[in-house]
């Protein structure tokens, strides 16, 4: 199985390794996982199997949809706030109910952080593309604009795709080769290096990193 959470941001922090150098991180809270469904090629024409984490009140699960509370009903397991899949080989070894957590990757010195990326709302070229602007001297009269996007040119319009003021943010970024600094199994918690898509209570995707092992596997 390539190992697959989902996690919550909770935060930057630093670390300091033997040699006493400071390593800025980030904290990942990731709570136990539970097999909610194991598809099949027979049944689904793949092999998969479906995790589901985040636990629920009394209150929150009373309000799950219907089929949604009859999926869980099925597994034998009580309704869950989200759910993700993995690819998996063989689905022998796995069984519904089933715990999973971050000791998947104890043995994994690398990982990819998916999540959603800050909303910034609507901004200019310079902010959201980097552009460098026009002279700083007050009589140019162009500082912080794109310039011209398709005047005089062929064909004579805007075409798509070029670089302008626009909303920036709320978009799916995925952060690769993030080396995991430590990992704490009684408090289900993954600490990687650098910095990680969203904000603090965010929901994020841990994964292996796919560069690295395909450096590996070469």
């Amino acid at each position: 199985m390539k190992p697959k959470l989902m996690g919550v941001k909770q935060g930057m922090t630093q670390l300091f390794d033997p040699q006493g150098n400071r390593v800025v991180c980030t904290v990942i809270q990731a709570e136990k996982h539970v097999i909610s469904q194991i598809k099949t090629a027979e049944t689904d024409t793949y092999h998969a199997i479906q995790l589901a984490s985040g636990s629920m009140n009394a209150a929150k699960a009373r309000k799950v949809a219907k089929p949604q509370r009859g999926h869980f009903k099925k597994a034998g397991i009580e309704p869950r706030k989200k759910m993700t899949e993995v690819r998996v080989e063989d689905t022998a070894t796995y069984q519904l109910g089933q715990e999973l957590g971050v000791e998947l990757f104890l043995d994994v010195p690398y990982v990819d952080v998916i999540g959603v990326s800050k909303g910034k709302g609507y901004q200019g070229v310079i902010k959201r593309h980097n552009f460098a602007g026009g002279p700083a001297a007050h009589g140019s009269g162009f500082h912080r604009h794109a310039g011209s996007t398709g005047m005089r040119s062929s064909p004579g319009r805007c075409l798509p795709g070029v670089k302008k003021a626009g909303r920036m943010g709320g978009e799916r970024v995925t952060v690769e080769n993030l080396r995991v600094v430590k990992i704490d199994l009684e408090r289900q918690v993954i600490v990687v290096e650098g910095a990680i898509p969203g904000a603090r209570g965010r929901l994020v995707y841990v994964t292996t990193a796919k560069k690295k092992m395909n450096k590996k596997k070469k």
